[in-house]
Parts: C-alpha cells; sequence; structure tokens
C-alpha cells in the first residue's frame, strides 16, 4: 500500500468526531488492536470515598472516567477552571505547518467523564495534613484521597526580557503555548523564505515532550530544503543536557541527523536572557573541569569535577526556546515536593518511582508531568501511568499496600522532517521499549510508519482513547 492510501485510509477510520465512530473506524484500519485500545473496565469495589483529582489533563481526566467506573459509590470530584482540552503534542505540528489551531483542543465540557463532579475553579492552596484543597473564593473542599495532576507550570518570566504575552516580539517563539505555536508557523516560513541564523534551544530544567525544541529545529531546516532556500539559513541548536540525547539506542542516529543537516549543536547551555529589540540571546554554559585533588592526611591523589559557568550573547534572526518549568507553586507551597536531589529545584511531587504514591501522605497518589520521577514527561509516559496509579489507588481505599508497578516507560516520537519520526520508546533504565508492531522494524532510525502513526493516529486516540481512560 502506498503511503498516500494509508494515509487517506487513515484520514477516513480516524478522523471521526464521536467516541463509538473512532473506535469503530480505527477498528476498521487495524490500530486498534495493535495500540492497545482496550474496552471498558467493570467496577471492582463498592467503597463510599471522596477523591478530588486536581487538574484536567490527560491523566487527571483519565483517572477520573476509571475511578468513575471502578468506584460507582464514590465522589469523584475533578478541579479544573479550562474551557478547553488541548492535545499538546500537536503544537509541534501547528508550528510546523502540519495541523491547524483548531484540530488540537475540544471542549473540555465535552471531555469531562460523565458521574463526575466538575468544580471550574482553580486551585489556590492544598492543605494535605487537614485532606483539603482551597480554589478561587477561599471556597474549601476536602477529601479522603487525592490524585495530583495539575500538569507542570511555564515559568517564562525566569527568562530576562521575556513573558508569555511577549511571544512573538523579536522574532522570539515557542511551540510550548498554543498561540506561540501559530505564532511559530507565520515566523517559520518568513525566516525560511528570508535566510539568516535559526537559534533554537531547550532549558535546564526538567520540561514536558523533552524532544519538540529538536523537533522543531529539524523542521525548520526540512522546510528549508524544500523551499530550495537551506543555504542561506544558518543553524544552531543549545541544549541544557550534557548530550544532544540521553537514551543510547536512539541517540547516536539523532546525532548523525544534525550532523549531516549542518545542524550544530552546543551542550550543557541554556537561554537567560533575551534583548528583543537587538535580537540578542543572552546564554550561560556550564562546563565540567576534571581537577586532580590531593587529600592532606593521607595524601592520596583523586580526580574530582568541577562546574564552571560561563556566559556569552549570540545574535539571532529567529529564535526558538523552551522556558524553564516547573510544579505549580501550590505544590511547592504546600510541600509535596521533593527537598532534596535533582527534582527539588522544581518541586516536583515527591512519590514513589515504582507505585506513584505520596512519599509522607499516602492517601496521595500523583502522575503526569507533576510527577517527580526519573522519566520523560509526555502523554505517553502518562498513558502507562494511570492503570498503575488506578490499581494502586484501589488497594489503598481498600486498605492494602500498594503492589502495581510503573517501569518508568515513556516516548518521545521526534519528528526528524516531514515525512519521518523516529519513535524512541524506553524505560527508566534508558533502555528501549518499543511497542509492537514497531518492534517488528528497526527502530533505531526514522520511519516513515512512525510519522502516520504521529499525525493520524495518536490524536483521535488521545481524546477518544486516553481521556476517556480506555487506552
Amino acid at each position: 500500500m502506498s503511503d498516500k492510501n494509508f494515509k487517506i485510509m487513515l484520514e477516513n477510520a480516524l478522523g471521526q468526531l464521536d467516541r463509538r465512530t473512532f473506535l469503530k473506524g480505527a477498528a476498521a484500519a487495524g490500530v486498534v488492536s495493535l495500540l492497545g485500545v482496550r474496552p471498558a473496565e467493570a467496577a471492582a469495589s463498592a467503597a463510599k470515598v471522596k477523591i478530588i483529582v486536581i487538574g484536567g489533563g490527560a491523566a487527571g481526566l483519565g483517572m477520573a472516567a476509571r475511578l468513575r467506573r471502578k468506584l460507582p459509590h464514590s465522589e469523584i470530584t475533578v478541579i479544573d477552571p479550562a474551557e478547553r482540552q488541548y492535545y499538546q503534542p500537536g503544537f509541534t505540528l501547528i508550528g510546523s505547518g502540519v495541523y491547524t489551531p483548531k484540530q488540537v483542543w475540544h471542549k473540555q465540557s465535552d471531555c469531562m467523564p460523565k458521574g463526575v463532579k466538575w468544580v471550574k475553579k482553580a486551585v489556590i492552596a492544598l492543605e494535605p495534613a487537614a485532606n483539603s484543597v482551597i480554589v478561587t473564593d477561599n471556597e474549601k473542599h476536602s477529601y479522603d484521597f487525592l490524585v495530583l495532576t495539575p500538569g507542570l507550570q511555564l515559568n517564562w518570566e525566569l527568562v530576562e526580557g521575556l513573558s508569555r504575552k511577549t511571544l512573538g516580539e523579536g522574532n522570539v517563539h515557542s511551540i510550548y503555548d498554543f498561540e506561540g505555536s501559530q505564532k511559530m508557523w507565520t515566523a517559520m516560513q518568513a525566516f525560511v523564505a528570508q535566510g539568516g541564523r535559526g537559534i533554537f534551544t531547550d532549558t535546564y530544567t526538567k520540561h514536558k515532550c523533552g524532544g519538540a525544541p529538536k523537533k522543531i529545529c529539524l523542521l525548520t531546516e526540512h522546510l528549508a530544503r524544500k523551499r530550495k532556500t537551506r543555504e542561506s539559513l544558518t543553524l544552531d541548536y543549545f541544549t541544557g543536557s550534557k548530550q544532544l540525547y540521553d537514551v543510547p539506542f536512539f541517540t547516536p542516529r539523532l546525532e548523525e541527523i544534525y550532523k549531516e543537516r549542518n545542524v550544530s549543536v552546543t551542550t550543557r547551555t541554556h537561554v537567560t536572557g533575551v534583548d528583543t529589540a537587538a535580537k540578542k540571546a543572552f546564554l550561560k554554559q556550564t562546563e565540567i573541569i576534571k581537577k586532580e585533588v590531593t587529600d592532606p592526611l593521607s595524601g592520596e591523589t583523586k580526580s574530582v569535577e568541577e562546574s564552571v559557568a560561563k556566559t556569552f550573547t549570540e545574535s539571532y534572526d529567529i529564535l526558538h526556546l523552551a522556558p524553564p518549568q516547573s510544579a505549580p507553586d501550590f505544590v511547592r507551597q504546600a510541600g509535596l515536593g521533593w527537598s532534596e536531589g535533582s527534582l527539588a529545584p522544581e518541586s516536583w511531587v515527591m512519590v514513589d518511582k515504582d507505585t506513584l504514591v505520596h512519599k509522607t501522605f499516602p492517601n496521595i497518589v500523583s502522575l503526569g508531568d507533576v510527577a517527580g520521577i526519573p522519566t520523560s514527561k509526555t502523554s505517553a509516559a502518562v498513558r502507562k501511568q494511570v492503570p498503575v496509579a488506578l490499581r494502586n489507588l484501589l488497594s489503598l481505599i481498600e486498605g492494602r499496600a500498594p503492589e502495581a508497578v510503573y517501569n518508568g516507560y515513556a516516548a518521545c516520537p521526534i519528528i526528524t522532517d516531514y515525512g519521518h519520526v523516529l519513535m524512541a520508546e524506553f524505560d527508566y533504565d534508558k533502555k528501549p521499549q518499543i511497542s509492537f508492531p514497531l518492534s517488528m522494524f528497526d527502530m533505531s532510525k526514522e520511519s516513515r510508519m512512525a510519522w502516520m502513526l504521529k499525525v493520524y493516529v495518536l490524536k483521535p486516540l488521545y481524546f477518544y482513547g486516553m481521556i476517556p481512560g480506555y487506552w
């Protein structure tokens, strides 16, 4: 079957607007069995408890929908002020002209599980010792168990000279924002036509969809080749990490791609500020220097590493960045984040990485972007976390110890050009965890099939599989 015919088949089978038609069409396309869409789960407990779910994204609504089915006699409340449910992985595809803005969102009211109480307000404080949540207008809600899935916070202001409102000024852009992704597509086309220097960066904190800055960089490069203006562009990529990618099975090919496409890579570097009027980016680079140190008591000499930071300025014609990210302020203020270690500065929630149960408050489970676990923050990771968190929460409700284990699975479909994706799937140990049917192929290289899955399959599965808790 040709790529064109496969594309048409998927669009016809998966392009419907209701879940029932989607599942029927997906079955016809042969993707349900391959990608693991499952039927609804039967109710499993007669317990009568009050559960609050903070956050109405994929993790929150997926949990709420399953809890409603598992605990028909319990009170399930979702607290979230959002009017829309965004398919955030689609922001990259808006920023590169593949999707239109209308293709990545549904009304939140259409996504909310039936039988669940929806408090359409923002959380302003948590009192975990008192089992209560305070929302706007100082309205207080109590719970027996808490599902903490508020996503994360984009801290634009930590980049001097930048704010969400000023995205686009001075040709500074970010696809981490819905409107920002739209501005990026307009700017990308102008940049490709006019030429100049493009700087693409990620950030120094853990951030959702760590591959997004890499994707928009490579898509810009490919658009220039398609429009025969590549020679007029200089492209540079700066990453806050110590290497371009940290999953050994997929890293070599990604590094090859950047080299083949003449995109420079500078590691341990992130943007600290921007001068939009002068089109200058201020960057900080941390170098690790090894030194030989002699112990004055033992006389033994050992090698130690020392961090040395330097700052520098780069001019650009277009700049794309990922803002620093953290847990929401109310998580930090409630003392629910890690207090030490690499996950502490951004207050990612202190949960057991296997069970997703909070280490101090055992009536709290946390998953999704806010969870302080050593894996990537992706929707694919959420899909694997939800059933684990659900099973363990049910165990806690019934007075049993949590036994379900999350192995750290995450997936990052790194778009390498218009038509190919390097589908990186891995676990906590950074070992490949390639799903069927992709396991039948060499996924250490970019794939046309993975592109089809990324563009035509994953979005409807998100809205009609993940959100209602069936996939």
